[in-house]
């Protein structure tokens, strides 16, 4: 399913975004030197509750993913996520860094 979602990388608001209808799911962010900090989540709750957060996320960390650079949650919805699925992102996180 992460296949089918297609998110936008607002480059002038520095935001993942994430448009289903009406709504729009964003994450912010702030890039520094090779490392990327997910700063801000925000979901709109009928997306929510649709199971969308985990889908939006994935995709975020696959996007990240390519472009080969480290990632740092300091949102604390990215955070809990990064924990669960720490075996499968651990190598998206900067040297020294635990989550």
């Amino acid at each position: 399913m992460i296949e089918d979602v297609e998110i936008n990388d607002n480059e002038f608001l520095r935001q993942f975004e994430l448009e289903i209808g009406d709504n729009m799911a964003r994450i912010e962010y702030a890039l520094q030197d090779r490392k990327i900090f997910l700063t801000k989540y925000e979901m709109p709750e009928d997306l929510e509750e649709q199971g969308f957060r985990e889908i939006f996320i994935k995709a975020v960390f696959e996007e990240v993913k390519k472009r080969g650079i480290s990632l740092v949650p300091t949102s604390p919805e990215i955070a809990g996520f990064m924990r669960k699925n720490r075996r499968v992102y651990k190598d998206l996180l900067p040297v020294g860094i635990n989550i």
